[in-house]
């Protein structure tokens, strides 16, 4: 069950990423995103590649489809295991992004941000829809395109998972053991029920990474997972 925690690595240099994995050799896979790839660019996927990691390279690519299949044709040098884009970016340019990568990485969907709340998404983004309508609309748009599976808060991914199929992969951000703060994040759940929910990955960063003891937090949410 471990092998579901995706750990992020939301550090700017290149130091901070080996004190990091140094200190969490426990974990064996790490996402890698928009903060530390602007900082550092492709230096940390090569860090993670020679210690035998998987890399969960979250860019959210959002652009017109021949920006973002040329993107992924570059993404595609790096042999990264998962790779995002915006569902709102189109049916297009998801079908472009993924016949520009090769079959090692999957190319998976950003449904909606777990930051935004239902209010946001009717007052602030005037969508017409549910948050948990809209979002299993964006996961059929990325299924549809081909793409291998999505990003959603856990409180959706039920409901994904049973419209989308068991092949669909899911990876969910948003996920807070009950010790720990919330943060940004709006829609939460604990470990274990996002799993339960269906979730194939856990993306949780700072209930480890910025714990007092991060190995402790770590076997605590291994714990947590392990039922």
């Amino acid at each position: 069950m471990t092998e579901k925690i995706i750990v992020p690595l939301d550090v700017s240099s290149l130091d901070e990423v080996i004190k990091l994995l140094d200190k969490l050799p426990q974990v064996n896979f790490w996402k890698v995103g928009l903060q530390l790839f602007v900082a550092t660019g492709a230096e940390s996927l090569k860090i993670l590649r020679e210690r035998n990691k998987k890399i969960f390279l979250d860019l959210k690519f959002h652009d017109i489809p021949n920006t973002v299949a040329g993107a992924c044709a570059s993404a595609k040098n790096y042999g990264v295991d998962l790779l995002t884009i915006h569902a709102t970016a189109g049916k297009e340019a998801a079908i472009a992004g993924k016949t520009a990568l090769d079959t090692k990485t999957k190319l998976i969907a950003i449904t909606v941000l777990t930051s935004l709340s239902p209010r946001e998404l009717a007052f602030d983004l005037k969508i017409p829809l549910e948050l948990s309508e809209y979002a299993l609309q964006m996961a059929i748009l990325a299924k549809e395109s081909g793409l291998d599976g999505a990003v959603c808060s856990p409180q959706e991914v039920a409901q994904l998972r049973e419209v989308c199929g068991k092949d669909f992969t899911l990876v969910c951000p948003g996920v807070r053991p009950q010790w720990a703060e919330k943060g940004d994040q709006r829609r939460v759940m604990t470990p274990k029920e996002a799993i339960q929910a269906g979730a194939d990955y856990l993306v949780i960063g700072r209930p480890i990474t910025a714990a007092a003891n991060p190995v402790e937090a770590w076997e605590r949410v291994c714990e947590e997972v392990s039922f």
